[in-house]
């Protein structure tokens, strides 16, 4: 698996899923959807099913290879 790359946000959080597309992780939020419920996306490396599970500065996203971590913006 590849290093994380760092993604700021200008909140204290975000969703998965507004976060999977900030990143460039996913197309659209559609996508999310659908690889969220297929068990495709780690958080902190635990599969995550939620796609409005709040994410905090210093979670790591994973899926198919590429991560991204929650930064300050």
């Amino acid at each position: 698996m590849s290093d994380p790359i760092d993604v700021p946000i200008d909140d204290d959080a975000i969703r998965l899923g507004q976060f999977l597309k900030l990143a460039n992780l996913i197309e659209s939020g559609s996508e999310a959807k659908t690889v969220i419920a297929a068990g495709l996306v780690r958080v902190n490396d635990e599969v995550e099913l939620r796609r409005g599970r709040q994410l905090q500065v210093g979670d790591v996203v994973a899926i198919a290879g590429h991560t991204a971590r929650v930064g300050t913006g």
